[in-house]
């Protein structure tokens, strides 16, 4: 099954044209425009037409002459352009399909010529139908024009045994959409992704909160594998620029507006690099980093390693913060036993953070003033090494860049200061992925 993705914006594209907005402006500078997200099939099923599909076809060497399908997901303008209809009726008088929910064909009858032969194909949520030589079922959408349910998602299985889903638009899943491709393995996921970093909008799309807990919860039951090629779509400027890295870790891709996908061609396993130490100063977005490493994933293991707040009021306060910003799936452990869970774990672990592990360390060996409990303290960072090595799932590590401030006032502090810098140089030597976080932005060290 061949697969022609004619566009991968949101309905204004990306740039909108009318936004002087960071994001816009240097996509328009990288030259990388999107257009109205839509998709061609074996050239025979075309996945939505919004009103810039057949020019983005013709742009992308394709021609629309051999559809005979057309499958709308929901009534809104992006998705449903019918002037291509009277287009069509200008210079092709073959048979076509179309299939929608209702509203979304109403909006077409109008423009189809008086010797058109179209078929009006109104489906709703649980159909399941035969188009051509491919079958395809319609599932729930989060997401609505006027009505619930009138807005669809798509699942289509090529003649060849491939399968691929289309899921825009929508909000986070619904419970009825995960059951129903519960062991499905796809071969291609179209999943969409308009808001980005934007939390405050309609639940009726993703952004980049909710997207991977969309994607954790088609991995749950089966219908993303490894294997599965997963492609963003949909994607409007509240995205950040460096979206593709944003992505990358939860194994989903950015293409371009015109990429051919075969669907079913082997991709590469997905697979997180088993220990991860993400570093960062104070405020630099390194436990939101790390977080994002594992937003996609269940079963996820949160290790808080901050001590209680007690009469700290601030301290209470960052705590809250902290355990507010975790997806809720996760499970809390506050402990400074790392290594004790490091040892026993059998999901996916998140330390945060090292600083404070050995700040916890230095207290217990009352190491601050007594030069002779630093032995203690170096026992307890060895013993962490070894867990840490010998570890058997995905784990993250955040820790406290200390090298690049000024020289503290204090010899504890110094002390502080040498010795986590050593834990840090330590525990990257036994990571696969180190990763600097400066101002929001994550840079691979290795």
């Amino acid at each position: 099954m061949e697969v022609v993705l004619l566009g991968t914006g949101a309905a204004d594209g990306w740039p909108n044209p009318f936004c002087g907005c960071a994001s816009c402006l240097t996509m328009l500078r990288r030259g990388q425009v999107r257009g109205q997200t839509a998709a061609l099939v074996d050239d025979v099923l075309l996945l939505d037409c919004g009103p810039e599909a057949p020019r983005a076809a013709v742009r992308s060497g394709r021609s629309l002459a051999g559809v005979r399908h057309l499958l709308l997901t929901h009534a809104h303008p992006d998705h449903v352009g019918p002037l291509a209809l009277l287009m069509r009726s200008w210079v092709n008088t073959a048979p076509l399909e179309v299939v929608g929910p209702p509203d979304a064909l109403d909006l077409c009858r109008d423009w189809v010529g008086p010797e058109d032969e179209i078929r009006w194909v109104p489906v709703v949520p649980g159909d399941a139908l035969r188009v051509g030589e491919h079958s395809v079922r319609v599932l729930p959408a989060a997401h609505r024009v006027r009505r619930d349910g009138d807005a669809v998602l798509y699942e289509v299985l090529g003649p060849d045994g491939r399968k691929l889903l289309w899921a825009t638009d929508t909000g986070p899943l619904p419970v009825e959409t995960v059951d129903a491709v519960r062991g499905a393995r796809y071969d291609t996921v179209f999943l969409e992704e308009t808001f980005g970093d934007l939390d405050d909008h309609d639940p009726d799309h993703l952004d980049l909160h909710t997207f991977p807990r969309a994607l954790a919860a088609l991995r749950e039951v089966g219908a993303v594998v490894d294997g599965t090629d997963v492609v963003a779509v949909h994607l409007g400027h509240h995205n950040p620029v460096d979206l593709p890295e944003r992505l990358r870790p939860w194994g989903v891709r950015v293409v371009d507006d015109g990429t051919v996908l075969a669907s079913g061609e082997p991709r590469p396993t997905r697979a997180l690099p088993h220990r991860t130490l993400v570093l960062g100063g104070a405020r630099a977005g390194k436990s939101t980093h790390a977080q994002r490493l594992l937003a996609d994933r269940e079963g996820v293991t949160y290790l808080a390693t901050g001590g209680p707040a007690g009469d700290d009021a601030d301290w209470a306060a960052r705590i809250a913060a902290h355990r507010a910003s975790r997806p809720a799936p996760w499970r809390t452990v506050e402990t400074d036993d790392v290594a004790g869970t490091l040892r026993s774990a059998t999901g996916p672990v998140l330390v945060d953070c090292l600083g404070t592990w050995l700040t916890s360390r230095i207290d217990h060996a009352r190491a601050w003033r007594d030069e002779s409990g630093w032995a203690a303290v170096q026992a307890d960072v060895d013993t962490l090494l070894a867990a840490w090595r010998s570890v058997s799932v995905p784990v993250v590590a955040v820790s406290n860049e200390v090298g690049s401030g000024v020289v503290p006032a204090t010899a504890s502090g110094r002390r502080f200061r040498d010795a986590l810098g050593r834990l840090n140089a330590a525990i990257a030597a036994e990571s696969e992925s180190v990763v600097l976080v400066t101002a929001g932005i994550a840079r691979e060290l290795r």
